[in-house]
């Protein structure tokens, strides 16, 4: 059990829930939150991040990203606790979990409205099919430095006006501020990961973003990401301003400048990758006090 516990990377999942926190407080903001709906999208995306997280075990040792190269932590194929058939067994036992907790979340939403029932059951296949390709098959797409646009897209754009249309089946074109705030930190998450691989990728023939434009430009990338986050977040509280609450969240700039000294200044992957927990968690506050500050 504690190899798969290791293969799930637990780390991940506080990030992977920021979107959905992030949904779920700007539809109590206004009188649409309900906690059966929460629990099923808190559960859909859990299962999502580990089968994500167990694809990329797979992938990168299939397509060699994952091999004695490689800086940052060991990882189950990799090390031989998990073998290659094992990984593949548990990937498909995710992608059913997926799709047993989506389909009740978008029953509990939708009922018998079908238009809306099968585009979120798209939205969930497609996110199945991002979850995997990632590394995995042939033409991983992480590979090619698109997985900041995935990330983007899915932990910022789907993740947050996706569940907010779940409760409230509407939509507001201001939310895609928010949306972006979340998704860009999550970007940044995945650049650090990047940054502290950026060795290891190169001989791989994985050209993530610092691979391609270099440690130092990826650095400047990094702070121009959690800036951009925050700055979006500041436009909507000034666009639908009630309460100086509302901007509670600057309260967890410390943490991201922690986070940007961190990704300047520490070089080895040993010494970097506590900053990926560390900004996932640091993105989760703000997501938390962004939320509250919405409530008040």
């Amino acid at each position: 059990m504690k190899k798969w516990l290791s293969a799930f990377r637990l780390r991940t999942l506080p990030l992977a829930l920021s979107s959905i926190g992030m949904g779920s407080f700007l539809a109590a903001a206004v009188g649409q939150f309900n906690w059966s709906i929460f629990a099923l999208c808190a559960l859909t995306t859990i299962f999502l991040q580990i089968l994500s997280n167990l694809a990329n075990d797979y992938g990168d040792t299939v397509n060699g990203a994952d091999s004695e190269h490689r800086e940052g932590p060991q990882r189950a194929v990799q090390s031989g606790e998990i073998s290659l058939g094992a990984m593949k067994a548990a990937m498909a036992i995710f992608i059913v979990l997926c799709l047993i907790s989506g389909i009740s979340l978008l029953y509990i939403s939708f009922g018998l409205n079908m238009q809306a029932f099968l585009f979120f059951f798209g939205l969930g296949i497609l996110a199945i099919l991002a979850a995997i390709a990632y590394t995995a098959g042939r033409k991983p797409y992480g590979y090619m430095g698109l997985g900041d646009l995935s990330v983007l897209t899915f932990f910022g754009l789907v993740g947050v006006m996706g569940s907010y249309y779940l409760y409230t089946n509407s939509i507001s074109l201001d939310l895609i501020l928010p949306a972006i705030s979340c998704g860009l930190f999550s970007v940044a998450v995945l650049n650090v990961n990047n940054i502290r691989d950026i060795e290891s990728d190169k001989k791989a023939g994985k050209f993530s973003i610092p691979v391609r434009i270099g440690r130092e430009a990826a650095v400047r990338y990094h702070v121009a990401l959690i800036l951009l986050g925050v700055l979006a977040s500041c436009i909507y509280c000034f666009i639908n301003y009630h309460s100086w609450y509302q901007f509670a969240f600057i309260v967890v700039l410390p943490l991201f400048s922690v986070n940007i000294k961190a990704v300047k200044n520490k070089t080895s992957a040993k010494e970097l990758d506590p900053y990926l927990k560390q900004m996932a968690l640091s993105t989760l506050i703000f997501i938390l006090f962004f939320g509250f500050g919405q409530l008040l």
